[in-house]
């Protein structure tokens, strides 16, 4: 295996790109303060109680522009949402209603994008929503150090578990995510008490935000002995099986991967490992588990693999051999676009099927203090890192921030919204996409499922 070098570039992006993306967020501010300028004819509000309604001067993509075959631009349209029972039951020419009795609320000219998904977050254990605190220095910290000092501090975390996490849901959400994916302890440690309050918290979001649960054992399967711990979190109800390093953490990876793989076989759950490891030992990993997959078929499109750094030390030809193992598989990567001296084949992987998505991972805990919870900062990562500067690209880089859905299709054909889907968007201060994921562009308001889940808009009042 060879590892590429990094780039000047990929440094420069470690600082630069994250100051902008900072910047961004109080353009969100300021966009939702604007919107309290109430125009005549409306009036501002923070809730849609409604279940059927229309949604008027909604900016849509609706083509691309060509020179030759070269897309320069990008065609758009204001038009009418019709919303009912948190489904897209029709899209309309701008404000002609076939039905005179609805309630009426306008977009303003935002772009409308659907809904971004944070497809791996902590909820549970978090410095957000708190005082200000960065993390320890980590300078000749294991990961086992970090472990034992996790072990420390959780019973300090606890007690402000769900007020917390509620702040980091209000912060997702004021960035356009309503779909996540949370990892949760399941330790020693914690025992089933994270799980718990998280559950509490995510039945409050339930009109808001639609939250997949990971039981995960931070302080390694194995090692800390969470076998039973985890049979238990998944007869609570969390929806994965998680699992860390087996070979760093665990020292046996063979039999790490096995307790967890039976886990979800005995429960038919899914699998959400953390894989750090770039060492052989981590590509080993990858290896033994598209083998285990490919030898229980349940287990396809039920298996994601986060972080999965040990892609990063492969060769070209590898990369690729590897990527078409895992997209027939099924297999998928979360990925936080790390940015520095790893360079993930995300480009290869999506170009061979493989499902790609993407997470805030930690906004500020004891172990980074980093994140945005924005994944259109993450777009936008991915479009610097992997691709090229250019409509088309900046528009396909979207995809990494909406589970691959997309406004339009490679030839620029209208294929978001439709009739049926759900009623899931963000509402972006853009004329396009490739100019929200460049600019990493203010969110006006995120919807779920027709419920205004953050941000202010405008009533028609007649």
């Amino acid at each position: 295996m060879t590892a590429e070098r990094p780039s000047g570039r990929r440094e420069f992006l470690s600082t630069g790109a994250k100051v902008a993306a900072a910047c961004t967020l109080f353009g969100a501010m300021s966009s939702i303060a604007n919107a309290q300028n109430e125009p005549a004819g409306q009036s501002a509000i923070s809730s849609i109680t409604d279940k059927h309604y229309y949604l008027d001067d909604v900016l849509l993509e609706t083509g691309f522009n060509f020179r030759d075959s070269t897309v320069i631009g990008t065609k758009t349209a204001l038009q009418t949402i019709e919303i009912d029972q948190g489904k897209i039951v029709a899209v309309l020419p701008n404000k002609q209603h076939t039905n005179s009795t609805l309630n009426t609320y306008s977009a303003q000219g935002k772009l409308m994008l659907p809904a971004f998904r944070d497809m791996h977050i902590h909820l549970d254990k978090t410095f957000y929503g708190g005082p200000w605190q960065a993390p320890a220095s980590r300078e000749g910290k294991t990961i086992m150090d970090m472990i034992a000092l996790e072990q420390k501090m959780l019973p300090e975390l606890q007690p402000f578990t769900e007020e917390r996490a509620h702040a980091l849901i209000n912060l997702i959400q004021s960035q356009g995510s309503t779909i996540a994916r949370s990892h949760c302890n399941i330790e020693p440690v914690s025992g089933l008490k994270n799980l718990e309050a998280l559950q509490k918290v995510l039945g409050e979001h339930q009109q808001d935000l639609t939250c997949e649960i990971v039981a995960f054992p931070q302080h390694g399967l194995l090692l800390s002995k969470s076998v039973p711990l985890m049979r238990e979190a998944m007869q609570a109800g969390a929806h994965y099986v998680g699992g860390l390093d087996p070979t760093n953490v665990d020292g046996a990876m063979e039999k790490s991967l096995d307790a967890m793989f039976q886990i979800a076989l005995d429960y038919n759950k899914g699998v959400d490992i953390h894989l750090h490891e770039t060492s052989p030992a981590g590509f080993a990993a990858i290896e033994y588990m598209i083998k285990t997959v490919d030898e229980n078929r349940s287990l396809r499109g039920k298996v994601t693999i986060s972080h999965a750094f040990a892609l990063a030390t492969l060769s070209p030809e590898q990369a690729e051999k590897t990527a078409k193992q895992l997209a027939e598989q099924q297999i998928t990567i979360a990925s936080t676009v790390p940015i520095g001296t790893l360079h993930m084949p995300l480009k290869t992987l999506n170009k061979n099927g493989v499902f790609v998505m993407t997470g805030t991972d930690s906004v500020v805990d004891h172990w980074s203090p980093f994140g945005l919870g924005d994944m259109l900062e993450k777009a936008n990562l991915y479009a610097q890192l992997y691709t090229r500067p250019d409509e088309l690209s900046l528009s396909r880089s979207l995809a990494i921030a909406t589970g691959n859905i997309l406004p339009l299709d490679e030839k620029g054909t209208q294929v978001w919204p439709a009739k049926g889907d759900d009623a899931s968007f963000v509402l972006v201060d853009a004329s396009c996409s490739a100019e929200a994921v460049a600019r990493i562009s203010p969110r006006h308001a995120s919807f779920h499922k027709g419920n205004l889940a953050h941000g202010v808009m405008q009533k028609s009042v007649a």
